[in-house]
């Protein structure tokens, strides 16, 4: 599963701007602004004003065909397994794939970039000296799918009912947002307050746009299955509850023709189907009910794809590699629980998950050891802290433990039998310190009760790598099981905290910022919904993270990335697992791309189309 960071955001297309073409605009220019058509973190931007398309699209791509495909990352309040809402920004509910892709946003990010936006909703940024206070000059032309005008009122309706009565996620994002509000129907203006993030403005450029007068009336937190009004690339069409929802291409889509939007939304239809079983879902991408399949486990990678199809060339197997910051995946903690607040407990946990053997035994030797929460990238820490990483430590030296001043904590590396006892002696040992008693073949936690964890999982598809762990786990005396639920009572129970132990996969960003409170900030562990499962509450890791949301250059953000780094790996908050800096996808072969593809992404399916003589030579024409 994913959290949110700016290109989650930012799925629902984009968009440049010209600027000699613009129409000007009905409020004149402060001379204390500066006007701009793209944003990023730290002012630099590829594309000129005059792009005429992203470098990595075909700008003659045909428009035709279905995309076909299952949600394989979720947001908000989406589950895996089914879906039972069209609105996917509020807690309640289970969200609907593929929503966004009905909302435009006032700007929009380039796949070669790691976080750069260009124009959609708003052509020209006008940003006052002190960067607190933007002003979007929006496009005249932009509509809803109804015909009515876009305007200022409704980008400042979106921003203040998200800040109100969005998800927590939302809410914590916009909590340095003081108002946002239209000067005229073509400009709005967001201030934010004295102490706010340096990315903020990137927040609220990428969030979706509602048409107020739709929701005038309506309940924006209820679950829904009444079609929001919306404005973006495609617009919801047939679906079922819980089995499927397609999507079809709004033909006259007012911003097809902006140079960002060249070349992308190519299918006239995106059907996401749910299934509540792989085996299944794999099986329907076998017999051609999906077209387009990512997958993730690397048994079905290795062994899985010989079937009639793949020999005869009709499904083609591949994996692309990108350069953005590989996913943080583990079991984490529930901090909460009594169990496991002493870090040394924690420690002892990780110390007998046998990767080496989990690897080479069910992974086919595929994937690394994650070691890092910035995996893959110059964020990482690595030896001693060099004195600018020293200088945001020291502050907290008093309430850090000593491995934050030393070489970074990193996983041990087993003798690959799966059931190392170096490291179950090592581990008995930590627990005894923390204060744990052996009574018989049970192990009791300082306060007396049995030390029993419950891995929640809404699927079985990670049983084989976490029973090995829990065997090891039982030869400690710990009673270690798995529970599989369904998905509705899964994010239930997510959302209100009501676990031990569980698996998460978060996206890494190329540019951390405001989305990590939302992770592992002190606010956001006692939010019901948010993504900080396990509970990490340190002003250690606040006051980074505000560091980080401030850097004012890629070096002073690699610095602070390191410092926070540092800090949770010492926290022991979690058992990581394995990542691979590459994307596996199969597809049936009637899909056309461009020769390139962006720099932080595979590109597919994304910047695909529907090639319909590939689909006649296999077929399915």
């Amino acid at each position: 599963m994913r959290t949110f960071d700016r290109r989650t955001l930012l799925k629902t297309g984009a968009a440049g701007a010209v600027l000699s073409l613009l129409p000007r605009s009905s409020l004149a220019q402060s001379p204390e602004e500066t006007e701009t058509y793209g944003l990023s973190a730290f002012g630099d931007l590829k594309y000129p004003p005059d792009f005429q398309h992203f470098a990595y699209v075909n700008p003659a791509a045909p428009k035709g065909g279905t995309l076909a495909l299952q949600i394989k990352q979720t947001s908000g309040n989406q589950n895996f397994d089914t879906f039972n809402t069209l609105n996917i920004f509020v807690l309640r509910g289970d969200g609907a794939a593929g929503m966004g892709a009905t909302f435009d946003t006032l700007m929009a990010g380039s796949g070669d970039e790691p976080d750069a936006l260009y124009g959609l909703v708003a052509r020209t940024v006008r940003v006052s000296a002190d960067k607190l206070t933007y002003r979007f000059i929006l496009r005249p032309e932009a509509r809803f799918h109804d015909g009515s005008r876009l305007t200022a009122k409704d980008v400042a309706f979106s921003l203040n009912i998200l800040k109100e009565k969005g998800h927590p996620v939302y809410r914590a994002l916009l909590t340095q947002m003081a108002s946002a509000e239209a000067e005229a129907d073509d400009v709005l203006r967001v201030r934010f307050t004295p102490k706010r993030s340096r990315d903020l403005h990137l927040v609220v450029a990428a969030l979706p746009i509602f048409s107020e007068p739709y929701w005038q009336g309506k309940d924006f937190e209820a679950s829904t299955l009444e079609t929001p009004l919306g404005s973006g690339p495609y617009k919801v069409g047939k679906f079922e509850v819980g089995r499927f929802i397609e999507f079809e291409r709004v033909p006259d889509y007012w911003a097809k023709d902006l140079p960002v939007n060249v070349g992308q939304n190519n299918f006239d239809r995106i059907r996401w189907e749910y299934f509540r079983d792989r085996t299944v879902a794999f099986e329907a991408f076998k017999n051609g009910t999906l077209n387009y399949h990512e997958e993730f486990t690397s048994r079905i990678w290795s062994t899985g794809y010989d079937f009639p199809a793949i020999r005869d060339g009709k499904v083609k197997k591949e994996e692309i590699g990108n350069d953005a910051p590989s996913s943080v995946q583990g079991w984490y903690f529930n901090t909460r629980r009594e169990a496991f607040k002493d870090p040394r407990i924690r420690e002892a946990i990780g110390l007998v998950f046998d990767f080496e053997w989990t690897n080479a035994n069910i992974m086919f030797g595929l994937y690394k050891r994650t070691t890092s929460y910035f995996e893959n990238s110059d964020m990482k820490a690595a030896g001693p802290p060099p004195p600018e990483e020293l200088a945001l430590l020291e502050p907290f030296r008093s309430r850090l433990p000593a491995s934050v001043f030393g070489e970074p904590p990193v996983p041990p590396v087993s003798d690959g039998s799966g059931q190392d006892r170096k490291l179950l002696r090592r581990a008995d040992e930590l627990l005894r310190e923390a204060g744990c008693k052996r009574e018989g073949g049970a192990l009791k936690l300082p306060n007396g009760q049995p030390f029993r964890i419950e891995f929640l999982d809404f699927q079985a598809a990670l049983q084989p790598h976490t029973q090995p762990f829990q065997a090891n786990l039982k030869r400690l005396g710990i009673d270690a099981f798995s529970r599989v639920v369904d998905a509705a009572q899964y994010q239930r129970r997510m959302e209100e905290f009501d676990f031990d132990m569980a698996s998460r996969n978060l996206s890494g960003g190329s540019t951390p910022g405001d989305g990590l409170r939302v992770v592992y900030g002190s606010e956001a562990a006692k939010t019901p919904g948010s993504q900080n499962i396990a509970g990490i509450s340190d002003p250690a890791v606040d006051a980074l993270i505000e560091t980080i949301a401030n850097a004012k250059s890629r070096q002073d953000l690699n610095t602070a990335c390191r410092a926070l780094d540092r800090v949770l790996r010492s926290g022991h908050y979690w058992v990581p697992m394995w990542y691979r800096a590459s994307d596996w996808i199969a597809y049936w072969d009637q899909f056309s791309r461009p020769e390139q593809k962006p720099r932080f992404a595979s590109g597919a399916p994304g910047t695909w189309w529907y090639d319909a003589e590939k689909a006649k030579r296999i077929g399915r024409g």
